[in-house]
């Protein structure tokens, strides 16, 4: 059993084993002998200290392991033995150039660098990150600004999103130099040799620090103002993102809940969804759980960033959980599409069965056509394709839908016929074909009235492949007919379906003609009449059995000519003449 120790390094709080931080202790003391006497000798010590306790932090699996000799000899390892550095002036004066252009060719992190700025350091932290001269990137956002006029918003996003190199580890890093105790010693000492000769030349270059610190003074009030503004506006989105994070995943929650309560208590529902279950290899509950796993997963980790926002210290959930996550979502998507392409190629073929028969109407009747319900399963009167199970008398199961078409046309036969067209998806044409032929649909036609089946029925075992009943009815030409309210939502069919039956002609009585129908009963504004409108004028004509009348309105004045059935007639002309009245009695 080992004694531990709590230490702070860096501002952060560590457990430590008591050897571990004896050794940890003696490595420290040796480093602050090295630097014993030169100059940012404190500053030195300081950063190396930060710049373990991240090492610790990277480490660590979370805040209670404790730090033990192995995390100490890994650390000493990166950093260096003090003894291996001098702690001469001449180190950075005498080190060739080219050796410390190659140190930066190791993994360089993108920060601004805020000591070479002139706004807000993207460049110089550019130039560092891509190897460049920070003076070719302030180049670049010119053109930017002046052809694409993107330069601007680009560069308060890195502005806003980069953070600066505070620390001097982190300035090292930006450079992509190893942060050890040489580069970092390094690193201030360059600091302080600046601000010597800065001194020295101070006369020289008065003039050019007053105008960069007066810039950057400048748009370093804007920078704040910016990063305020993107504070506040970050708050307000990590609050909506938390907020529909959780409300979805709870929602999502509560659904599978209620899903699996249904299944368990077997109500109506689960019935209902048994006309969809094409494929059959998953339970509902285990649909509903992979629903909830593809869809609540991503909605969690929005909520987790949302949270991560607020809390900017927040843990994180560690990689194996992430991991672990990512695995199930998969896991869930691929069953779910697995499922979809199952159900996909159970209906993807179409086919039909045509059944044709006579109907006793010809051209001297009058046929009268009905809608017929069946109050024991619905009675809705409008054209539908949703389905549902129903049971009859006998407590038998079928499949009921409502998608039932009507069309009439003509025919130059002397006796009418009826056609009915069913149809059905599977996953191959027989199959189709075998589900259309399993439609039963009825008809009756007694008294010259065609009493027509609003619904159809199906066997469940079939299930829902979009199942569709056509009844063309052809009658002869000459043939009146009455179509009844009823049928109004059954026949309203475009162009294409060549329907002589057309809407609001409901409850009138119409005679057939060759691909149209003339109405028998309906008011004279709905009489067989043709208004021509052109250069001439306005004519107006009406054309009905017995009766003839002529209307024109143009720049020769107004002519009224009506004409009956025997020769008489009556004509009305007002022109530049005046007026003349002509009657034949």
């Amino acid at each position: 059993m080992n004694k531990t120790v709590n230490i702070n390094l860096g501002g952060m709080i560590f457990h430590i084993d008591e050897n571990a931080y004896l050794k940890l202790q003696n490595y420290l003391n040796a480093v602050r002998r090295s630097f014993a006497g030169a100059s940012g000798e404190d500053e030195i010590v300081s950063d190396i200290e930060s710049r373990i306790a991240e090492l610790f932090s990277q480490k660590l699996q979370n805040d209670k392991q404790v730090v033990s000799n192995k995390e100490i000899d890994e650390v000493i390892e990166v950093m260096g033995q003090p003894e291996d550095y001098m702690v001469d002036e001449d180190i950075f004066d005498d080190e060739p150039t080219a050796s410390k252009k190659n140190s930066t060719t190791a993994n360089r992190k993108f920060y601004r660098d805020v000591d070479n700025k002139y706004i807000g350091g993207v460049s110089s932290g550019l130039g560092h990150y891509f190897g460049i001269d920070a003076l070719w990137v302030r180049i670049l956002w010119i053109v930017l600004v002046f052809t694409f006029g993107t330069g601007i918003l680009f560069y308060i996003l890195l502005w806003i999103l980069i953070p600066e190199a505070n620390t001097t580890a982190e300035k090292i890093a930006m450079t992509g130099a190893p942060i050890n105790i040489s580069n970092i010693e390094k690193k201030i000492k360059e600091g302080f040799d600046t601000a010597s000769e800065t001194v020295k030349n101070v006369d020289y270059q008065k003039f050019g620090n007053k105008a960069q610190t007066g810039i950057s003074s400048f748009f370093d009030a804007i920078g704040t103002i910016f990063m305020t503004l993107f504070k506040v506006f970050g708050k307000f989105i990590g609050v909506l993102l938390l907020l529909i994070g959780t409300v979805t995943v709870i929602g999502l929650l509560i659904g599978i809940i209620a899903t699996g309560s249904i299944h368990i208590f077997g109500f109506e529902f689960t019935d209902q969804l048994a006309m969809y279950d094409y494929a059959g290899i998953y339970p509902y509950w285990v649909i509903a759980v992979l629903t909830f796993f593809a869809a609540g997963i991503p909605f969690f980790f929005l909520a987790y960033l949302g949270l991560k926002i607020l809390v900017s210290n927040l843990k994180t959930i560690g990689n194996i959980a992430k991991f672990s996550l990512l695995g199930v979502w998969l896991l869930a998507i691929i069953s779910l599409a697995i499922l979809g392409i199952k159900t996909g190629l159970k209906t993807k073929e179409n086919d039909h069965v045509f059944i044709k028969e006579e109907l006793a109407v010809t051209a001297q009747d009058t046929l009268k056509i009905v809608m017929n319900t069946n109050e024991l399963y619905s009675s809705s009167l409008r054209r539908s394709d949703n389905e549902q199970f129903v049971y009859d008398e006998n407590n038998t199961q079928y499949i009921f839908s409502q998608n039932v078409r009507l069309i009439v046309k003509s025919t130059k036969d002397s006796i009418g016929r009826i056609r009915i067209r069913k149809e059905a998806n599977g996953h191959s044409h027989d199959a189709a074909r075998t589900r259309a032929k399993d439609i039963n649909y009825k008809y009756t036609l007694e008294n010259n009235t065609l009493s027509l089946n609003n619904y159809f029925l199906a066997s469940p075992e079939q299930k829902y492949n979009n199942q569709e009943v056509e009844v063309t009815i052809y009658l002869p030409e000459g043939t009146v007919i009455y179509a009844d309210d009823n049928t109004y939502y059954y026949h309203r069919n475009n162009d294409r379906y060549g329907d002589i039956l057309e809407n609001d002609d409901e409850e009138h009585y119409l005679r057939v003609l060759e691909k149209s129908t003339k109405c028998l009963d309906c008011p004279i504004n709905e009489l067989d009449s043709g208004v021509i409108i052109n250069e001439n004028g306005i004519s107006i004509t009406i054309n009905e059995d017995g009766e003839k009348g002529k209307v024109i309105i143009g720049e020769n004045g107004i002519d009224i000519d009506i004409k009956e059935t025997g020769g008489d007639s009556f004509e009305l002309k007002i022109d530049e003449t005046g007026i003349k009245i002509k009657s034949n009695e």
